[in-house]
Formats: structure tokens, sequence, C-alpha cells
């Protein structure tokens, strides 16, 4: 296989179809083969994201399902972010997400600041 940048959706599909096959003969990554298989995944990856970006998703929409894996009701939240009725205007986007609060969620939920800020 010949390496380039990809640059259509047909040399798209045949890397993707050439790693398929590689994954079937379970290639090892200390082999030429597999390092030739690394660089293709690299290769596939930046195509991916320059045609198919992933949009970030909302600040309010990820505190949300951080707050649903953790098991938090918003009244988890009172005494960090502020009083009953506060917490539920950010969380239905009454009030804006500020920067104090955007540090207390990144903080205690871990959420990228990208996210957050975004």
């Amino acid at each position: 296989m010949i390496l380039k940048i990809i640059s259509s959706k047909k040399e798209y599909q045949q890397y993707l179809n050439w790693v398929d096959e590689m994954f079937d003969k379970k290639i090892a990554p200390e082999t030429p083969e597999g390092e030739t298989l690394q660089v293709v995944l690299l290769l596939i990856r930046q195509y991916e994201d320059q045609n198919y970006p992933v949009p970030k998703p909302d600040p309010i929409d990820a505190i949300k399902s951080k707050m649903m894996d953790l098991g938090l009701k918003n009244k988890d939240l009172v005494g960090k972010v502020g009083s009953k009725g506060y917490v539920s205007a950010i969380l239905n986007k009454r009030k804006p997400l500020t920067l104090e609060l955007a540090k207390v969620f990144h903080h205690e939920f871990g959420i990228p600041a990208d996210i957050l800020l975004s």
C-alpha cells in the first residue's frame, strides 16, 4: 500500500477496507505491517476530523448528562452553586453559565473546560 493523504471518499473507503483486512489478520503492532497500519489509522483520523467534525455538546446538556450519570438531582447542587431556584434557572437556560460556575462544574464533575466554555 502506498500511503498518502486521503482526499476523497473513495480513498477513505479503500483505507477502511484495508484496515479491516489487517484487523482480520491480527497484525502485531511492532511489525512493519503493524506500523503501516498505525500510520493509516492516523490518516483516516485526519480525514474524519476534517470531513466529519463532531460538534461539541451544549454545556448545560453536558452538565445534565453528568448529573444523570452520577445520580444527582438539582437539589444536590444547592450548596455548591446557589439556591434551588438559581440551580433550576441555570439548568433550564434562563440564567447564563458564568465562568465561576464553569469552574465549579469542571472541578466537581470533571467536565472539560472547553465544553463548558463553548
